[in-house]
């Protein structure tokens, strides 16, 4: 009876150890103006990026007379999303889904390519040592602030040259190129990928190319996410590009499809919006895990 009533005043060591943790949690944060501000900033431009979209799904839910007569960021009494997309997808032999197709193509293909080899172009720039580095990456630089728009009347008359106008590629190769891809992977081949490991693969006999896919590439693999996601982004809503290059509707990309038929554009941007946003939930994942990395090494 004596050692039971001194283990309830005495507590035993496993008893303290778990009540330990809970006595040592943080305090709850107070409020004050500077969370305050960042919360509202955030709140505004969460607005400012959801507002839109939350229009484009309501009126792709309406009909051409409802569109007319009801308040835009608010459905109508009959919801036509069904009946629109199916008049989407039907209309002219499914022409939509002819453009969609040829938009992941120039978007995917361009994408996947054009980040490799900036890869290749960024790490080269920030790993090797030859005659004109600096000039080549002032080049770089210096054609990432030169507008897009500006390019596409010299890359007509060149592709007419050699008779690729009103083919796919025609757009397919000048997507290819990504000046900001090549500044932003010889920035980070430059500060995450170590000399001493690639010495250190060197040095055990593997090559230079085989150096660059086994460790450089993983390394750099949130900047690639990233190039990716924007030369997808960017292809994907290209419309100067293939307006000049194309005659032929069967080649349209979504951009240029969609403003020649412009009754279908609403319920046509909003199926047009469901790649982007998968693609965007499904490399965060790599954008995560990046951040992560490096927080374990500082």
């Amino acid at each position: 009876m004596r050692e039971q009533f001194a283990s309830v005043l005495h507590p035993t060591a496993r008893e303290v150890a778990t009540t330990e943790p809970a006595q040592r949690r943080p305090a709850p944060r107070r409020f004050n103006l500077s969370s305050l501000g960042a919360t509202t900033f955030l709140f505004v431009f969460a607005m400012y990026f959801l507002v839109p979209y939350f229009w484009l799904f309501v009126s792709a839910t309406k009909t051409g007379r409802d569109l007319v007569t009801t308040f835009g960021l608010w459905f109508a009494p009959h919801f036509n999303l069904l009946a629109n997309l199916q008049f989407l997808f039907r209309y002219d032999h499914s022409i939509f889904v002819r453009w969609l197709l040829n938009t992941l193509i120039y978007a995917g293909i361009g994408a996947v390519v054009g980040t490799v080899l900036a890869s290749m172009a960024g790490y080269a720039l920030a790993k090797y040592s030859f005659p004109g580095r600096t000039f080549v990456f002032t080049l770089v630089l210096g054609s990432v602030l030169v507008p897009s728009m500006t390019l596409a009347l010299p890359l007509f008359l060149m592709m007419s040259k050699v008779g690729l106008t009103n083919t796919y590629w025609s757009v397919l190769l000048p997507s290819l190129v990504s000046p900001f891809g090549v500044y932003l992977s010889r920035i980070y081949a430059a500060a995450s990928v170590p000399d001493e490991l690639l010495e250190a693969a060197r040095i055990d006999g593997a090559g230079e190319f085989r150096t660059f896919t086994t460790i450089a590439m993983r390394l750099m693999m949130p900047a690639l996410v990233t190039v990716l996601l924007f030369q997808f982004v960017t292809i994907w809503n290209n419309y100067f590009l293939p307006l000049i290059m194309l005659s032929d509707e069967q080649l349209f990309p979504i951009t240029v499809g969609l403003t020649n038929f412009r009754f279908l554009a609403i319920p046509g941007s909003l199926v047009s919006t469901i790649p982007l946003l998968i693609s965007c939930i499904i490399l965060q994942h790599y954008w995560r895990n990046g951040l992560g990395t490096g927080s374990v090494k500082g």
